[in-house]
């Protein structure tokens, strides 16, 4: 990736991240199209020494791009119907699954927590040159007044059960009533059955299993979809 050809807001924002770290870019080609996400090189420098098994609650999810992003992001970039529609990816990190649906034509808002998230966040959206992305810092317990969206995505986003309700109020506040949810997560997530038990009290949900072997062992990510009960 030649740093030069991104536009000059970004261009600054990544040569001030690269002051402080090692960075990288990974390239992950969805249907015809190709996005590119910034990432940290250097795992252990971000980490500055501190121990990342230490108190998981701590550790960065963000930075590393998981299965299950990648099984939403070719999920997302397949639609077909997305002229006009709006979607919000929720705790999206590397926002690979947003950025995804931002090339299969949504207009798209990456959402999470801190600015460096989204300083990411931006220069992958530019160098993958796509200018239908928009970002939102998104406090689950109190969440900002937006619009409702067509579609609601997240990767990896069920691992705390004290959000599991705020979680819900951010669904049914968020998504407009005929609008479709996409969660993605790993099959040994434990969290993801207790949560989608509350979810089916307000949300019909739809499951499809997605499998591929990595070094010889299978790897399974669970694809659900919700819609609000009518």
């Amino acid at each position: 990736m030649d740093i030069r050809t991104l536009p000059e807001h970004e261009r600054e924002i990544y040569n001030r991240i690269r002051e402080k770290y090692s960075l990288t870019f990974d390239s992950l080609k969805v249907g015809e199209n190709k996005i590119r996400l910034l990432k940290i090189a250097d795992l252990e420098q971000f980490l500055e020494g501190k121990d990342p098994f230490a108190d998981v609650s701590e550790f960065p999810f963000w930075i590393r791009l998981w299965d299950a992003a990648m099984i939403l992001s070719y999920v997302l970039g397949a639609q077909t119907e997305t002229k006009g529609k709006r979607l919000l990816e929720l705790g999206a990190g590397l926002g690979a699954p947003g950025l995804a649906a931002a090339a299969a034509g949504f207009e798209v808002t990456l959402s999470d927590y801190e600015d460096i998230i989204m300083d990411f966040q931006k220069v992958s959206a530019a160098a993958s040159g796509l200018n239908n992305v928009h970002f939102c810092h998104f406090d689950w317990l109190n969440p900002p007044k937006l619009e409702p969206f067509d579609v609601l995505a997240g990767a990896e986003i069920l691992f705390r059960d004290e959000f599991f309700k705020p979680l819900l109020n951010v669904f049914k506040s968020c998504l407009k009533p005929d609008g479709l949810i996409y969660l993605a997560h790993d099959s040994k997530r434990q969290s993801l059955g207790k949560f989608l038990k509350i979810a089916q009290n307000d949300f019909d949900i739809a499951l499809k299993e997605q499998s591929f072997i990595r070094d010889g062992k299978k790897v399974t990510i669970i694809v659900n979809r919700l819609r609000h009960k009518r």
